[in-house]
């Protein structure tokens, strides 16, 4: 919105601009009569005055021309140090900057605490010179109620007559996050980059997390069934330079380094985050190629908020990534990637244990052994529209070493692949969708290859997100080691401890994944968004030996969700949703968990400046 006022002071700029300048060329070539254009001059100002009269609007008083006027003697005309009054007649209005323009015409009115009017808060007009400030705040507030697999807790249960392996699965969630976002950047930003930028995003959080099994939530069963935690994280912290423009349509060379947020795809399947890194990023040929080129080394994470923790070591993982866009290509308003990300990690010459006590380094699964690898994706993504067909896309094949596998001490090859589609078309108010997913499994955790995918820090936007049962909860594997079998907020089947502070698993059971769904627009300010979704293990062979458990079916279950977004003002600044999803187990999943029902319920509320 605040951009589009600046283009729209911007175009009225130019507007009176080219006025003023068809005025003064029209006035130049009748200068032979100056007596004639003398009285036209006049006769124009009292037509100008009265049109100018607006209802509500006091004039400021007649605007008075010298007794003498001659054009080609600029003797006779008066220095104007401010611009004039808003009923001055066209031909001479001075204007020395789009800001003062806005301020002399009267079109705006500005309040500080409202964002949809002028607000040099929000990077309206300068604060000095041409320097801006856009002042951000968010509150963002999640509550959840779920059932996942739960287990008995090893020392004491906390609840009399319990000794089996699943316990009481249900849960209550409560997430505060509060996001503090100053930007200052230099530059005239409607046409062309800022030549400056930076950014600082603190965060503040607040969680509490109630259970029914104690050892849950802390490796201590002492530390009982519920947990108040808080944390300051920093999110973003970066300098951007603009670097120069080689065209005259502002294409580009810039530069960013610092904690940043970035995002290897459209729907962030392999690596999206906020990092600490350099990127070196641009485009060419008035925008239709654009590329980044950076190196980002992985902070650790906290661990009940999953927030960037400052205070902990600089993991030593580094990741390296080139990449290219091409906008409209193969069709017009399809943009087409291909993307270069090789991973390195070297965490295998010390344990971690989190703040909760649980080790995440190495996992606890197979050998619990420290290992190292080296992985490179090479990955082809889309996303666009082929004429009615909306269409998002990505593809990756993974390949590298690691120094040993997870049940073997052999070093490993790593061959993996990944696929992933969503189509939709849109009917007035309804938008149809379907999804397709496979991420490979590993047939053989014994062998020198590892063929199950894994992701760097997935976080994927696809198949109904967060509303969905499988993407959103942990799902953990119960007595296969202290891992989770799919990880919150992801939805590959990675048999890592936490996706915030274990390493990329390739030795795991894959997924597969089909899926259908609408949004329905109910309202203007309402939306109904729906989906269900079919998931399979791609290959049960991993499962079965970290379960010691016999034949294991592939069938995962439908997961069933819904949620309705509220824009009461009809913007991005208050937005409520609620969701509910439900995962109903198939054969696999009753043979691992048993034949209860999962569920989730999710509020989420944003308030942003």
């Amino acid at each position: 919105m605040n951009r589009f006022r600046k283009a729209s002071a911007s175009a009225l700029g130019i507007a009176v601009s080219f006025a003023l300048s068809s005025a003064n060329v029209a006035y130049a070539a009748d200068s032979s009569d100056s007596a004639s254009r003398s009285n036209d001059l006049k006769s124009r100002l009292q037509i100008a005055q009265l049109e100018r009269k607006r209802p509500g609007i006091t004039p400021s008083g007649p605007f008075e021309l010298p007794e003498q006027t001659d054009p080609n003697d600029a003797s006779n005309l008066k220095r104007v140090d401010a611009p004039p009054p808003r009923l001055a007649p066209d031909d001479f209005i001075p204007v020395p900057d789009r800001w003062r323009l806005i301020n002399d015409l009267g079109l705006v009115k500005e309040n500080l605490w409202d964002p949809y009017n002028r607000n040099i808060l929000k990077a309206d007009r300068p604060v000095y010179n041409d320097w801006f400030l856009n002042l951000g705040l968010i509150s963002d507030t999640v509550f959840e109620l779920r059932r996942i697999p739960t287990p008995v807790g090893l020392q004491n249960t906390g609840q009399a007559g319990q000794l089996d392996i699943f316990g009481e699965g249900e849960q209550f969630v409560f997430n505060q996050n509060i996001l503090f976002a100053p930007v200052v950047f230099k530059g005239d930003t409607v046409f062309r980059p800022p030549d400056w930028e930076f950014r600082l995003t603190p965060v503040l959080n607040y969680n509490y997390v109630e259970v029914e099994q104690v050892g849950f939530l802390n490796v201590d069963p002492r530390k009982g069934d519920d947990r108040h935690d808080s944390h300051i994280a920093l999110q973003e912290a970066f300098v951007d330079y603009h670097i120069r423009n080689v065209s005259d349509r502002y294409d580009f060379d810039s530069i960013r380094v610092g904690i940043q947020p970035f995002s290897t795809d459209f729907r962030g399947f392999l690596f999206q985050d906020n990092q600490l890194g350099i990127r070196l990023f641009g485009n060419r040929d008035n925008n239709l190629w654009q590329y980044n080129l950076a190196w980002f080394r992985k902070l650790e994470k906290d661990t009940n908020s999953g927030l960037n923790d400052l205070g902990d070591d600089v993991r030593n993982e580094d990741i390296f990534i080139f990449n290219v866009y091409r906008q409209d290509w193969p069709v017009w308003g399809f943009t087409t990637q291909g993307t270069l990300v090789h991973n390195r990690n070297n965490e295998d010459t010390e344990f971690y244990f989190d703040k909760n006590g649980f080790i995440q380094r190495p996992a606890s699964l197979g050998d619990e052994r420290l290992r190292s690898y080296r992985v490179t994706y090479a990955g082809i993504n889309g996303d666009g529209h082929f004429g009615r067909l909306n269409l998002t896309y990505s593809g990756y094949y993974a390949w590298g070493t690691e120094s040993s596998g997870t049940f073997t001490t052999r070093p490993q090859d790593i061959r993996a692949f990944f696929g992933a589609a969503e189509a939709s078309v849109d009917f007035d108010w309804i938008r149809l969708r379907g999804s397709a997913l496979y991420a490979s499994g590993d047939d053989d955790p014994f062998d020198d290859t590892a063929r199950g995918f894994d992701a760097i820090f997935e976080n994927p936007i696809f198949a109904g997100a967060d509303t969905s049962f499988w993407i959103r909860q942990p799902v953990p594997n119960i007595g296969g080691g202290g891992i989770a079998l799919s990880t919150r907020n992801g939805i590959l089947n990675n048999l890592r401890p936490s996706k915030e502070h274990g390493q990329s698993n390739f030795t795991n059971p894959g997924i597969a994944l089909l899926g259908v769904g609408a949004d329905l627009d109910v309202l203007p300010e309402l939306r109904l968004s729906t989906n269900v979704n079919h998931l399979w293990f791609a290959d049960t062979t991993t499962l079965e030996v970290a379960r010691n458990q016999g034949p294991i079916d592939e069938k995962i279950g439908f997961d069933v969700s819904a949620a309705i977004i509220y824009r009461p003002y009809f913007h991005q600044n208050i937005v409520f949703r609620l969701s509910g999803a439900a995962l109903v187990p198939g054969e696999g999943m009753k043979q691992l968990y048993g034949d209860e029902t999962l569920y989730s319920v999710l509020g989420n509320l944003i308030l942003t400046y």
